[in-house]
């Protein structure tokens, strides 16, 4: 069984995440600029086995996509296009960025490392990731 990584993009960072090999847990990976991204899911999917790529998908609270998904359409494109044996799925992404924050306040961090903008798009990939999973644990149970 192989790892998912998940991205949560954003024009200038990308938080980036990823399970263990057991696909149990989510633990956050070095915040990427954008423009390195590629090269570094490439890179990382030379050195561990990865079955699945996940995207945020942002949405708004009517359900359509944001104005950030002409940003990461084109990503995806070239994603498709450079890793084609890959799978790629989105997950709605809604609220990340405010539960990333509530969750950093919870843990007691102190508001200069809460405004490091790198730690709020990794645990951003967190909850991403760990979101899908729920999400895949729950729609199996069902079957």
């Amino acid at each position: 069984m192989g790892r998912i990584l998940c991205i949560d993009y954003g024009r200038k960072r990308c938080g980036v995440a990823v399970t263990d090999s057991l696909q149990i847990s989510a633990n956050g990976l070095e915040t990427q600029p954008a423009h390195k991204l590629m090269d570094f899911i490439k890179d990382y999917c030379r050195r561990e086995v990865v079955e699945l790529i996940v995207i945020g998908k942002p949405v708004q609270l009517n359900g359509e996509p944001s104005e950030s998904m002409r940003y990461i359409a084109p990503f995806m494109k070239r994603l498709a296009r450079e890793m084609p044996e890959m799978p790629v799925v989105m997950h709605d992404e809604r609220f990340t960025s405010t539960i990333a924050h509530r969750e950093m306040i919870a843990a007691g961090l102190s508001r200069s490392r809460r405004q490091e903008k790198t730690l709020a798009d990794k645990t951003a990939a967190v909850l991403i990731l760990t979101g899908y999973l729920e999400s895949r644990a729950y729609l199996s149970s069902r079957q």
